[in-house]
This record gives structure tokens, sequence and C-alpha cells, in this order.
């Protein structure tokens, strides 16, 4: 007759874990329970690997690596290299994690298993940002390539279903004057506006009206995108079909342009290598990042593996160590087949076999339909990878339960994946993503920085279920502190002037250095260099595993490039989480029914 009365809430339980007996007794109930509540086990090394591929060989060789090398020049690579580095040491700390925790919850998971629920919720929105913002992203880019390849072939798409909203209102805002003054568009186009500014003025000026209001969006992207959720909502068995297939046709077109680019190298372009210095080199980290995240995704398969334990680290790596042989293979070509300082284009691969470098128009298109099919890949794995997040979270309660749904025949969460679908093609329709894509990286960095602390905190699985794979034991102790100093010396040798700025030593004023302007750009590495003094203090006294470590260091450090504009709309957004968890998920959590 009476309700029971739930516990009230206190601080203490926001940091309760799931043990790793927990979710090994949950897994073990669900392979044994009915079948109705079980994914489909169809992926081994090689399917996991292609996926890897797939969401890392995308945006980033097709248009980053140009605007990278523009910066860098043919030093470039070793940003590759690092980036690489650095996401190796998050890699190894994921595929112990996934070898221990074969379950579809990915980073949040682990963080549940380390940190406690507060902490696993916090990572689990951010990983639903992430995942958004990269497939809205991808989706828009598509869009892009796609109506290219159609106005080659003399098929035109009217402009105002072709863009977002708001840009082809600033478009019309900026254009509108200068008609005042200028005769036409051609005219307005010979002062220096670009032709992306003109055509969003053309969408606005001719989209139909309803109630006065120009009807202007992105249709491609909302067609590719319902295309990519169909194939991921009818099963993970079409969706590894899908990727294979187009994954080998996109490497191949890869190693096409490598090996054909090779023949036209002039060794001259290669000098100076590093014409910018460290600083020019390291300018596009974020932008570079953004390219390898695509192995954090292929955890979120793990129970669609035939055996996780085994195939999960080995796909995460081979994945890792394919993709940065092959940015490092196209970078040293891009920039040996034309002067680094041309290579500061949209489609850098296009361009350099173009008028301008190899002049091999019939490799410009081959080049140009392969960055659909890429674009299209790198689509279907994030639309893969967010709605077991949204599943693991409401397995757990954080989450209403029509979240965690199995369709009976597809065997895939039919709900989360509709809705996944539905969150990236509206916003997609409209959405203007220029101020917010550093967004998706700051969400992964943070990811990756949880889940290099969690294999720090994580307690040793059940002797029954030990993993296959574990992270190489190395003592911190000696080599981390070795490790700091010698970065500090190296930073000082290469960029002292960079040093002075920051101390406020050199070319800013003493009355400058108290100003926020100033203050905010410093804030960054202030905290960054308070984590290395407590970090330094825990290796010493405990002995912590050194690759963790240097995991954690490293992804922090990419984290204060990203600017202190990035870090208020993150935490915007984990407020808006902080609602959410607080007024449903800490109440529902199934952990909390069961202490």
């Amino acid at each position: 007759m009476f309700k029971k009365r739930m516990r009230p809430m206190s601080w203490k339980n926001l940091f309760r874990k799931k043990t790793i007996s927990q979710i090994l007794l949950d897994i073990e109930l669900r392979e044994n329970g009915s079948e109705s509540h079980q994914l489909k086990k169809t992926l081994g090394v090689w399917d996991l690997t292609a996926f890897g591929v797939a969401a890392i060989v995308g945006a980033g060789i097709f248009s980053t690596i140009g605007n990278a090398a523009y910066s860098g020049g043919p030093a470039v690579i070793f940003l590759f290299i690092f980036t690489a580095v650095a996401c190796a040491f998050s890699a190894f700390c994921y595929a112990e994690f996934a070898s221990a925790l074969p379950v579809a919850g990915s980073a949040y998971t682990y963080a549940y298993a380390s940190f406690g629920e507060i902490l696993a919720w916090i990572i689990g929105w951010d990983l639903l940002m992430e995942y958004a913002i990269s497939n809205i992203a991808v989706a828009i880019s598509w869009s892009q390539y796609f109506i290219t390849i159609l106005s080659s072939y003399g098929i035109v798409v009217p402009k105002y279903l072709t863009m977002d909203f708001l840009s082809a209102y600033r478009g019309y805002q900026k254009v509108s004057p200068l008609l005042l003054v200028q005769s036409d568009l051609g005219q307005i186009a010979a002062t220096g506006v670009s032709s992306s500014v003109i055509h969003a003025f053309q969408a606005w000026r001719d989209a139909p009206r309803v109630l006065g209001v120009p009807l202007v969006c992105n249709l491609p992207a909302l067609v590719v995108t319902m295309m990519v959720t169909g194939v991921a909502y009818f099963g993970i068995q079409e969706s590894k079909l899908t990727s294979n297939v187009l994954v080998a046709l996109k490497v191949a077109v890869i190693l096409l342009v490598i090996f054909l680019g090779a023949y036209y190298i002039h060794p001259v372009n290669w000098v100076p290598f590093a014409p910018n210095g460290v600083g020019g080199v390291f300018k596009g980290v974020s932008a570079v990042f953004f390219a390898y995240i695509g192995f954090d995704a292929i955890s979120t398969t793990a129970e669609e593996c035939k055996n996780p334990q085994r195939d999960l680290p080995r796909g995460m790596i081979y994945s890792l160590v394919i993709c940065t042989v092959l940015y490092v293979l196209m970078s040293l070509v891009l920039t040996g087949m034309v002067s680094y300082k041309k290579l500061d284009v949209g489609d850098p691969l296009a361009f350099v076999f173009g008028p301008q470098g190899a002049n091999l128009p019939w490799v410009s298109g081959v080049v140009s339909i392969s960055a659909v099919v890429a674009l299209f890949t790198v689509l279907l794995v994030y639309q893969l990878g967010q709605p077991r997040i949204w599943m693991a979270m409401s397995r757990d309660g954080l989450l209403p339960p029509i979240f965690s749904a199995i369709h009976p025949r597809f065997k895939t969460p039919w709900f989360s994946t509709l809705i996944t679908g539905l969150f990236v093609a509206v916003p997609s329709l409209f959405m203007n993503l220029t101020e917010v894509t550093d967004l998706t990286s700051t969400g992964t960095l943070f990811a990756f920085s949880l889940v290099c602390g969690g294999s720090l905190l994580m307690g040793s699985p059940p002797k029954s279920h030990q993993p296959k794979f574990r992270v190489p034991y190395i003592n911190s102790k000696f080599f981390f502190p070795i490790f700091v100093l010698l970065v500090a010396a190296s930073v000082l040798y290469f960029n002292g002037e960079g040093v002075q700025n920051f101390l406020g030593m050199g070319h800013e004023s003493p009355d400058d250095f108290f100003t926020w302007e100033v203050i905010q750009r410093k804030i960054p590495l202030i905290i960054y260099f308070f984590e290395i003094g407590v970090l330094m203090y825990f290796c010493i006294r405990h002995s912590l595993s050194l690759i963790p470590v240097l995991g954690l260091v490293s992804c922090t450090y990419l984290m204060t490039e990203l600017g202190m504009t990035n870090w208020i709309r993150f935490g915007a957004w984990l407020v808006v989480g902080f609602f959410v968890y607080f007024l449903y998920g800490a109440r529902k959590s199934r952990l909390r029914a069961l202490k």
C-alpha cells in the first residue's frame, strides 16, 4: 500500500563503484539469459581493425593533413607520430580495460569500475556529445564533397538545400550591403569575397519562403545520416560487411596516391624540413588528434565480438599502427610533390594531382569519390558507437530502460540507434559547426585521460576472469622524473621565447601580465604543471605504472592547447548533464538499488 521510501542522496553515494565482479556477473547473466537481450556476436580481429581504420582514416587524411603540413612543413610527420604515441599510451589502457571488461560501455563502464558513478556519468554524457558532434561534422563534410562531385557531372543542387540556415543568413548580411556599391556578384567576388559567402547569399536569396522565413537546410547531410542509421539499425553483420568493403576501397585509393605520388616527388620541396620550427609542427595538434580518436569506437562493440578479450586489444593497436604509417607516408608524399606553402587547401590529395601538382585530373576525380566513401565509413562507425553508450548507461539505470532495448530480429539497440540518427540528422540540417567542432577533441581527450587514470586505479579482476592483455608494467619511480626533466630541457632549448612569454619576461609588458586576457591563456598550463607535480609525488611514493602515467600527461597536455572557450562550452554541456543525472539517473541507478 505504501511505496518504499528511497534513501536520501549523499555525496558518498555519488562515488559508489560498480565492481569488476558485478560487471562480469551482468555479462554472464546476459549471455546465459534470453536471446532477446543479447547482441549478435559476429566480429573478429580484422573486422575490428577495419572499424578502427574506417574511423581514423577519414577527414584527417583527406582534409586536415593539408593544413597541418602548411603549418609544419615536411616535419609534420613528427606531429602525426607524437599524436599516435600519445594515443598509443591510451590505447594500451583501453585494451586492458576491454580485455578485462568486454562490455559495450567503452570509457563509461571503465570509469564506473575505477572512479565511481558520478564520474562514469560525466564521461558517458561527455561521450554522447563527442559522438554526436563528430557525426554531425562528418555528415556536413560528406555533404560538401558529394555536392562537389555532382557539380562536376553537371548536376546542380539548389544552394538553399546544401548549407545551414545560419551560414546562409550571415552570407546574405555580408553581401547585401556590397550590392549597393557593386553592380553584380562577379564584381563582389573580384574584391576578395570568398565563393562560399557568395553561395550563402544566393541560398538565402533564392530559398522558398514560409511565412517570410527562408527554407534553408543541408539536405544531403540528412540523407546520408538516414542511410547510415539504416545500416546500423538492420544489424552488425550488415554494418561489418559495408565497413569492410568501403575500407578496402579507400585504403586502395590511398595506397594508389602514395605509390603514384612517389614518382612526382621533388626532394627540394623537403628543404627546409621544419620551416616554422617546433611551434609550427605542433600548431595543428588539435586538428590532427581529431583523426586518431577512432579506436575509442572499437571498444563499444565489445559484446558483438567473438573473442573480445583477445581481439579488442589487437584491433585497437593494429588500426593505430596501420593509420599512423599511412599518415606519415601521405605527409611525405604531399610535401614532396608540391611546396608545403601551397597545401593550405581543403582537398590536398586532389590538389597535388591538379594543375599545380602532377596534373593528373583522373586521379583528382578518384580521390574526390574516395573522400565520399571515407567519410561514409567514419559516420558508420560513430553511428555504431553512440547507441551502445546509451545502451550501457540504460542498463545501469541511469537512462530509461527503452534505451537498452534490443531488436528481436536484428539484435541491435534499435531505439538508441534511431535516437542517435535523430540527434545527428536534425542538427546537421541547420547547424553551423565552425565554432564547436573542437568540443569533440575536448571530450575525447577527457575520456582518454580518465581511462589512463582508471588504469592506475583499477583493482585486480577475479582469478577466473583474468584479462588476456595487460599494460606492460614499467616502474615510473625513476623513469617519470627523468622524462619530465628531459621534456623541460627540450622546451627551454627549442622554445625558450615561449617560456619567457609565459613567465611574463618576454614581449608581454608587466602591466599586461596580470590582465584577464593573459591569465586565462595561462590557467590550463598552470593546472597542468600542478598535475605534473602531483603525479611526480605518486610515482615516487607508489611506483605507478609508467605507460598510463605517460598517457595521462600526454592527453592532458593536448587539452591545454584547446583554449578556454572550448572548456567553457564543455562545462556548460556537463551542467546540463548534471541536471539529467540528479533528476533521473541518481534516483534510478541499479547500483543504488543494490546497496
